[in-house]
């Protein structure tokens, strides 16, 4: 009808005619990417869908958390880690086969009266836990796989965001937008390593950016072919959907490109345990001039299997990732970092405000800094052992610093961390 009018006018103005070619031509237009864009929306909706099929593995029970997590406990034969297809009939190690000597010399030493003994535990607890012969996963839901730019880039870091403390270009260590504040050995065959690490709820700027403090196990050249297993706690928005400070695993054997992911959100890390689950929410936390926690995590290499078993405190032996994951690290690391790491999207053209540790710098101390203690590696004898020649590194030591110490208490220990955007670092 529109066109049938639109016509008429044509024999009365000059030049109608192409106005109603355009009018149709525009209408056609939209009718097509309004086609287009409804197809988009159905085809990522079934993308989503299917994804969640795939990695919420059917429950034997599911433990609604206060934070709003939900717990899925899945039979331990069941999880996703057996997606992958190496893993078909891979027969379960529920426990390693050597645990590295020296893993409880901590609990000799002596314990300053300041530090705190409360132990620190996940929020689902309060609600429940999973029987045995299950794991607890947290479930993914619709929203967690929406807020990243792709369903094949959920639950993946980004590339490059390793800290390469030989490099002296600070561009290139800068290119990601990662920035850390570390100590770290090199130079040895590396076969483990431990930390006790301050547990903290820094302020993140963006939702798109984190603020994560673990240790990394290295091995490879940092180009495409760097082999990583990393073990921690962060607060990454885009990725659970709130400011939680909550216990992650991430691992990789091509430098982040397609292989590995965060806690158990891809095939690859078995657990055995029935008490943590990756993901989840740590608490409670520490807090400024008050009661300070922290969590032990040690990862090491089982000398008669050779998988990398990970261990969370003195009682939680959590599970491990298999060798044939690996290149380098089925051998051994050549590296281990400690330490903090943040993503600076420059916001406002801005530095970001978003904190590392505590968001004090090193120099402010016990109660108000963030720190690691009692640092070790685990040597080619599965014998703990305090490092040698420790370095440190940070891009940005305005924004964020580490600084190290030594004593019999904290044995070899740093404080790191930092505000980020501050009157010295813009």
């Amino acid at each position: 009808m529109a066109v049938a009018v639109q016509f008429s006018c044509f024999k009365k103005k000059k030049g109608a005619y192409l106005v109603v070619f355009m009018l149709v031509y525009l209408w056609g237009s939209l009718i097509s990417l309004s086609c287009a864009a409804r197809l988009s929306v159905s085809r990522q909706k079934l993308e989503v869908e299917k994804h969640l099929k795939r990695v919420n593995k059917p429950p034997i029970k599911s433990i609604e958390s206060v934070d709003g997590d939900i717990i899925d406990c899945i039979h331990i034969s069941q999880q996703p880690a057996f997606d992958h297809p190496f893993l078909k009939d891979h027969k379960i190690q529920m426990r390693p086969s050597y645990h590295p000597e020296g893993l409880y010399d901590e609990e000799k030493m002596s314990t300053r009266s300041k530090e705190s003994t409360n132990p620190i535990t996940q929020l689902w607890h309060m609600n429940g836990r999973c029987p045995e012969d299950t794991i607890p996963v947290r479930r993914t839901k619709k929203d967690d796989v929406l807020r990243a730019s792709s369903v094949k880039k959920y639950g993946k870091k980004k590339p490059k965001g390793i800290a390469k403390p030989r490099s002296t270009d600070p561009d290139l260590t800068n290119e990601s937008g990662h920035q850390h504040a570390i100590a770290y050995v090199e130079g040895d065959r590396y076969y483990g390593a431990k930390a006790t690490i301050n547990v903290w709820e820094p302020k993140v700027q963006q939702s798109n950016e984190f603020s994560l403090s673990q240790l990394w196990i290295l091995g490879g050249s940092f180009g495409q072919d760097l082999n990583s297993i990393e073990a921690g706690w962060q607060v990454s928005p885009d990725l659970y959907g709130d400011n939680n400070t909550r216990l992650f695993t991430y691992w990789t054997s091509d430098a982040y490109q397609a292989t590995g992911c965060y806690n158990l959100l891809c095939s690859g890390f078995i657990q055995v345990s029935s008490a943590i689950a990756m993901g989840a929410s740590i608490s409670p936390v520490s807090a400024l001039r008050n009661s300070q926690y922290d969590i032990s995590i040690l990862i090491w290499k089982d000398p008669k299997e050779g998988h990398w078993w990970m261990q969370f405190g003195n009682d939680y032996v959590l599970g491990y990732w298999p060798s044939f994951l690996f290149s380098y690290l089925a051998e051994s690391a050549s590296m281990i970092e400690w330490g903090g790491e943040v993503v600076n999207s420059h916001p406002d053209g801005k530095h970001t405000a978003t904190q590392m540790g505590s968001g004090r710098f090193p120099e402010e101390g016990f109660g108000k800094s963030s720190y690691f203690r009692n640092i070790q590696v685990v040597d080619s004898s599965n014998n703990l052992k305090s490092p040698k020649d420790l370095g440190t590194f940070t891009e940005q030591s305005n924004c964020y610093d580490v600084q190290t110490g030594s004593n019999e208490d904290w044995g070899h220990h740093f404080y790191y961390g930092g505000p980020g955007r501050n009157p010295n670092c813009q």
